[in-house]
């Protein structure tokens, strides 16, 4: 039994080795993403980190199944749809870089211009058609655009 308790304790021990790596290396460009997304500013960004919080806490939760997938897709996944869920909170920008645009039009945004998604695949994360997601891309840049 003891052998059965070391056996289990080395591979949560390594699981959470292997995770800590992981968030080490994502976490930055992650909360970069979750601030674009909330439209705050890197100094005041209380929103954008609870969003990197709760990807990050679902993504260690998920880890062992994780073993063929990109982890960093799965947690900008979870943080793009975590926001989706909350964009009326985020409508007005607090003065960040995409604060001209509305919630929906930063997550396009940020998925296809900053994160390089393509337009199926963004599509598909966010449940909508590629010609949406190619409308509201050109949109948000024409807007963009003009505030410059």
């Amino acid at each position: 039994m003891r052998e059965r308790r070391s056996g289990r304790d080395v591979r949560r021990a390594s699981r959470t080795r292997e995770f800590d790596a992981f968030a080490a290396g994502a976490a930055g460009r992650l909360l970069h993403v979750a601030t674009l997304l909330t439209a705050e500013t890197r100094a005041r960004n209380p929103y954008a980190r609870a969003l990197l919080t709760d990807a990050l806490a679902r993504t260690y939760a998920v880890w062992d199944r994780l073993r063929d997938d990109d982890p960093y897709a799965y947690a900008r996944g979870d943080l793009v749809l975590r926001f989706a869920r909350t964009a009326r909170r985020h409508r007005g920008g607090r003065g960040g870089v995409l604060a001209a645009l509305g919630p929906r039009e930063r997550l396009v945004v940020v998925l296809r211009l900053y994160e390089g998604v393509a337009e199926e695949q963004a599509a598909a994360l966010l449940g909508v058609s590629e010609a949406y997601v190619l409308a509201v891309c050109d949109r948000a840049v024409a807007v963009l655009r003009d505030a410059a």
